[in-house]
Order: C-alpha cells, then structure tokens, then sequence
C-alpha cells in the first residue's frame, strides 16, 4: 500500500527516526495491533493507517443486539450495516477481522443497566458503561486472547507517557474530544490501549479515509445510542422494565399538585420543555421522586447548585488515589459542557464532593463527572446527587 502523503498533509503516525509509532519495543510487523472495528470511518482510519505502517493488524468488530433487527436502523454504530462496512474495509485493506457475539454481555452489562438507571430516577450515559465493560473489559481480554500487543479504537482522545506511566489527554480537537466518555477507563487498561487519531482533527481522518480509498470515506457518523432506535428510550425502558411509565403527580416545592405525568423516565433534572404544566413562570425539573412517581418542579434558581456528590472514583492521576486533602482541578458535568474550575475532596467511601466555583444548573443523577488538570484527564466518577 502506498503510504506517500498526499493531500498536502504529512501523515502523522510516522515520527521520523522512529520505527514503532506505537511505543512498543519491536518492530511494526512484529507488533499485532488488534482494532475495534465499529464500522465507520474513524476505527476504519485506525485499521487502515497501522496496517499502511507494517503492522500485524486485526479487526475485531462486537455484534452488541439482534443482529436481524440491527439491520433496519440507521444512524447507530454496532448495527448490522455497520458490521458488513467493517468487513468490507477489512477486505479492502486486507486484515483478517472477525465478528463477536456480545449480545448477552451487552444486555446483562449495558441495556439493563441502562433501564434500572431511569427507574431510580437518574439520567444514565449508556455510552461510558459499554466502554467501561463490554469493550475496554471484555474485547480487550480478547485482543490478549488474540495475541494482541495492543488494542486500538477510533476514539478522539490522547494516550501519553507520564513519569508514572500511561495518561489519558484530550484531543487535539475540540469539537471530537472523547475524553467525558472514556474516563473510567484504568490505569491497566491505559497501558494496553492506542488511540491512533488523537492527534488529529475530523476532516484529516476523512482525508485519510480518502486517499487510502476506504468505502466509509463519506459515510455518515453515529447520532443515536445503538440500541436506541429513533432516539425513543422509553419504549427500549419499558419493553425491558414493564411498569416503568406508570403515571404520578408533577407538584411544586410545596407539594401542591400541578398536574400528571406518564412516567419519571420521561424527565430529568433541569428539563424545562415537555413539563405539560403552565403556572404563568418558566419551571424546571428539581427532583425526582421514583418511589412516589413524583416529579418536583420549580423555578430556574432551584436548580443551581455548587455542590456535587460522585460515587465510584476512578483516578488517573499519578498518585494511586485522589489526595486526601483534595485538588484544584477543573470538571466536567456533562459531555457538551465546557469543564469547570472546582475543589475536588475525596470521601473515605471511595467517592468525592465536588465544590463549584460557580453555580451550575441542571446537575443529575447518573451524569459522569470527569476531572482534568488542563488538557490531562485525571479520572471522574458518577454523579449520585447534588447539593447539601
């Protein structure tokens, strides 16, 4: 495969008076790179690119639901077409690339999950749990299993070398960051994983995608949640939780009812439209009550907050955990959210309090809350409340 740069750009896996672009100590064609091939054009680039550098390059690919139905939705990674499109630029580049059945693992680790989240009244990120489990988990024991010197995906987000070992940064890209939905990957789990493509921006990826002559070149990138079709999650919560929409009663800060509602999975906290109440003000999602059915509404000041409660700590930093006495560090609330100045303190349950320097809305339950020192990801954990 011809690898001269063409476009105009200078291909940047490729340091110069390096053999390895990878950090590992042999040769590119001694090195098996295993790929998480999704089938779209950021993993294929990754396929693509180590196997233009001389590497021993293997697709793996995660069939995650009914592979029948996956074939009629559009718009989701993990679906049927996408499979075929992996196996197609695998083909092409001329890998070998294998299809897993995860389904099982997937439903019992990510859509049931997912479920029970809404019920206890949270707003759940299904996208960092399958990260979490099925694939930086599950697919990377089976890259090991494969012989796989690493295991590489197509997510925006840079893996550099700290003085304590592998760090997690953001990508140079701003507007493809990763970094909010990989931030419970661990320290393990960072030595093992490459992501070729942090170092890069969008339309380079598909410049690439171009010249080597990928059939995904123009193909549109994932919006939905993959097993969500239409964007409709509560009938993929209720088909999996029976129940789930029963009605209950919208009431304000004192109690007094403003009207009903058609299930607690339907809101979260600092929704303002969609309510289907009207008291002359602009109100706002406050709390949830899932026990009573109960949606608590009130005015947009109620739902400012400085303090956040996180459970289930993961740190990146170079110590072994998160300093007693805390860190300045700047946070995430919410993956389209720019990070925050804060004090972030751990708790001896494993969790942390985070203190805001300002006031934030709309803070809920089941969001990650993911810390950075700059451009460095130091870990995060999960949102259990707010306030107190």
């Amino acid at each position: 495969m011809d690898a001269t740069p063409c476009h105009g750009f200078i291909n940047p896996y490729i340091p110069p008076m390096m053999e390895n672009s990878l950090g590992i100590q042999k040769k590119p064609a001694d090195t098996r790179v295993v790929v998480a091939m999704s089938g779209g054009v950021d993993s294929s680039v990754t396929a693509a690119l180590l196997a233009e550098q001389g590497y021993d390059v293997v697709g793996v690919t995660l069939q995650l639901y009914d592979h029948g139905a996956a074939i009629q939705r559009a718009n989701t990674c993990c679906a049927g077409r996408d499979i075929h499109d992996a196996r197609r630029v695998a083909e092409g580049i001329g890998i070998p690339h294998y299809v897993l059945d995860y389904e099982s693992r997937f439903r019992d680790a990510v859509m049931e999950s997912f479920a029970d989240s809404y019920l206890h009244g949270e707003t759940p990120i299904p996208c960092v749990t399958c990260n979490q489990t099925v694939k930086f988990r599950d697919l990377l024991a089976t890259a090991r299993d494969l012989g796989g010197d690493a295991l590489a995906t197509g997510h925006y987000i840079r893996r550099e070398t700290g003085k304590a070992g592998a760090e997690m940064h953001q990508g140079v890209d701003p507007a493809k960051d990763q970094s909010y939905f990989l931030f419970a990957t661990t320290r393990e789990q960072l030595e093992y994983l490459r992501f070729p493509l942090g170092g890069m921006a969008k339309d380079e990826t598909r410049k690439h995608a171009e010249r080597l002559g990928l059939s995904v070149a123009e193909k549109a990138e994932s919006q939905d949640i993959c097993f969500v079709p239409n964007g409709n999650y509560r009938s993929v919560v209720e088909k999996l939780r029976p129940g789930a929409c029963d009605p209950g009663d919208i009431v304000d800060l004192d109690g007094n009812i403003l009207g009903q509602h058609d299930g607690i999975i339907g809101f979260t906290i600092g929704q303002r439209r969609g309510l289907g109440v009207a008291v002359g003000e602009p109100l706002y999602v406050v709390r949830l009550e899932p026990e009573a059915r109960r949606v608590i509404v009130g005015p947009y000041e109620a739902i400012l907050e400085k303090t956040v409660q996180v459970k289930a700590i993961n740190w990146l930093g170079d110590a072994d955990q998160l300093p007693e006495g805390g860190l300045r560090l700047s946070v995430k609330l919410r993956s389209t959210q720019p990070p925050e100045p804060a004090q972030v303190i751990s708790m001896p349950d494993g969790g942390a309090v985070v203190t805001l320097d300002q006031a934030q809305a709309g803070i809920s339950p089941g969001q990650a809350c993911v810390f950075y020192d700059g451009q460095r990801v130091m870990g995060g954990g999960w949102i259990s409340g707010a306030g107190g």
